[in-house]
This record gives structure tokens, C-alpha cells and sequence, in this order.
């Protein structure tokens, strides 16, 4: 009796260290954080309660509203650049242009090279690349003919810096995910599609689409959490104001340079919120599609 006791406790021991690591590094703080988003603290000291003052200060912050909006449009290009380039790049690795499993592992290799590179790193590269005066995408436009951009120094521009950094770094590792999803369906359907008479552009659309249901959908909220807590990308690559700060680099400017955590913590479950409604609308638009 004692020894299937054991045996079927046994299991529970193993994730035992999850919920312990999980209740004091995120549980715990998580509670503690919405707790002092209705305090006025400083960071030092006891946090004085405030009750709503801190929501109430973030319905008149424009700054809030503009870091807000700037997240959101990382959030929508992301979604379609970032996914559109990893399957077209999954594609293309899993084609037949590709036939030496050399060639193939030399392009997968270089391809995640940029997902493994630090990001402060790149960030600064790409502050030189577009630098207006020596950069060099600005030297060439001058060379066929165009004038120089302002290209951190303008809110017109200074977004897509960050967006096309956004899209060289993530690109990479959702290219990964996908190419093992094209990798795990079966060449009979294509087979079949061929002798039928199908397109390469029919096969794709309804057998490789119909396919990666499952792992664009897992790509698209992985990368939802990604974009949302955006920060060294905005930081590093700064435009003028808060042209090109993210609702995250916002909170941790609150928080760490201000020294009002109360309203950073605040701000912290707003995204904490927006999160939560973005991932329960994405899981109740594929529950109605029948997928889950």
C-alpha cells in the first residue's frame, strides 16, 4: 500500500518546483504589483493608498495614450511582417531550391544568427545605419539621387527604425517554428495535389495554410506577448519625445527614473489587462472556427 502510495505521489514531486518557483516569482509579485498600483510610493518608505488616483492621472496622461498607441502599431506590423517574412523564409528553405542538406544547414544557421544576437548590439549597428548625417541607408540615397531622412529625428519616420529591427531580430525564431510545422506534413498531400493538376500557389493556400493553423496561431500569441513588452528596441533606438516609446519602456521610465512606482505598477496591470483581453479574444476567435 505504502509503495503505491509513493508511486502515485511520485509524479506531483517532479512539478512541485514549478508552482514553488512560480508562486514566488510571479505570483507573488504580480499580487504585490497590483497592490501598490492604488498606493503613492516612491520605492523607499511605506506606500501611502491613493485608491484610484493613479488610473485616474493615466486617463489624462498623454504620454500614456501616445506609448499606448505606439505599442500597438509594433504590435499590428509585427503580427504582419514578422509572420509574413518567417513563412516565406520557411518556404524557401523547405523547397527544392534547396537539394544538399549542406546548403539547406547553412541557411537555417544563417538565418537564426540574427535571433542570437544581443539586442543592445544590434540596436546601436541600426542607430549607425540610420544615423541622418553618416548613416548608411541616408548615404545611399544620396548615391541614386534621393535626399537625406530624418530618420530618428522625425515622428514621422522615427517608428520604422524600430519596426524593421523588430522584424530583422523576431523573424528568425518564428521561421524556425514554422519550417518544423512544414517539415512535419506529409508530401503525399502535394503529391496528390500535383497529379490533380494544382499550382504550387493552390497547394500553398490550401494545404500549407490549412496546415500551420495551429502553429501561426501559437506564433501570433507568442508574438502578441512579445511586442507588448517591447522595450529594448524602442530604448535604444529613441526618437524625439515619446515618438517612439513603448506602453513597457513607459512603465519602466515611471518606475526607475521618476521613481513613482505606484504609477508604474499601474501601468503594469493595464498591460497586464490589455494582455489578458487580447489573448482570450484570439482563443475565442479559434474556439468558433472549431480549432479548439
Amino acid at each position: 500500500m505504502l509503495k503505491a502510495l509513493k508511486k502515485y505521489k511520485a509524479p506531483y514531486l517532479f512539478i512541485l518546483p514549478f508552482f514553488i518557483l512560480f508562486f514566488v516569482f510571479q505570483l507573488v509579485p504580480t499580487i504585490w504589483t497590483f497592490y501598490i498600483s492604488f498606493t503613492d510610493w516612491k520605492g523607499i518608505g511605506d506606500p501611502e493608498f491613493s485608491g484610484l488616483g493613479n488610473y485616474k492621472k493615466m486617463m489624462v496622461d498623454n504620454m500614456f495614450w501616445e506609448s499606448l498607441g505606439n505599442t500597438v502599431v509594433y504590435w499590428l506590423t509585427g503580427l504582419v511582417f514578422i509572420l509574413f517574412c518567417a513563412l516565406l523564409i520557411a518556404c524557401l528553405l523547405n523547397s527544392r531550391f534547396l537539394k544538399s542538406n549542406s546548403a539547406r544547414a547553412f541557411f537555417k544557421t544563417a538565418t537564426f544568427l540574427p535571433n542570437i544576437c544581443a539586442a543592445i548590439a544590434m540596436g546601436l549597428i541600426f542607430r549607425m545605419l540610420f544615423d541622418e548625417n553618416v548613416g548608411l541607408f541616408n548615404e545611399l540615397l544620396t548615391i541614386f539621387g534621393g535626399s537625406k531622412i530624418p530618420w530618428l529625428t522625425s515622428t514621422t519616420y522615427s517608428k520604422i527604425p524600430v519596426i524593421i529591427l523588430n522584424v530583422w531580430r523576431y523573424t528568425p525564431w518564428f521561421t524556425m517554428i514554422l519550417l518544423s510545422g512544414l517539415l512535419n506534413i506529409s508530401k503525399d498531400y502535394y503529391e496528390a495535389a500535383t497529379v490533380d493538376g494544382a499550382t504550387g500557389l493552390q497547394q500553398f493556400w490550401y494545404i500549407t495554410l490549412p496546415s500551420l493553423k495551429n502553429i501561426l496561431f501559437f506564433c501570433s500569441v507568442t508574438l502578441t506577448v512579445d511586442m507588448w513588452k517591447l522595450f529594448n528596441e524602442s530604448y535604444i533606438l529613441p526618437g524625439p519625445g515619446t515618438s517612439n516609446t513603448s506602453l513597457f519602456q513607459y512603465m519602466y521610465e515611471s518606475g526607475f527614473n521618476v521613481f513613482n512606482m505606484g504609477y508604474a505598477s499601474a501601468i503594469g496591470v493595464v498591460l497586464i489587462l490589455i494582455l489578458i483581453v487580447i489573448s482570450v479574444i484570439q482563443f475565442i476567435v479559434r474556439h468558433k472556427q472549431g480549432e479548439i
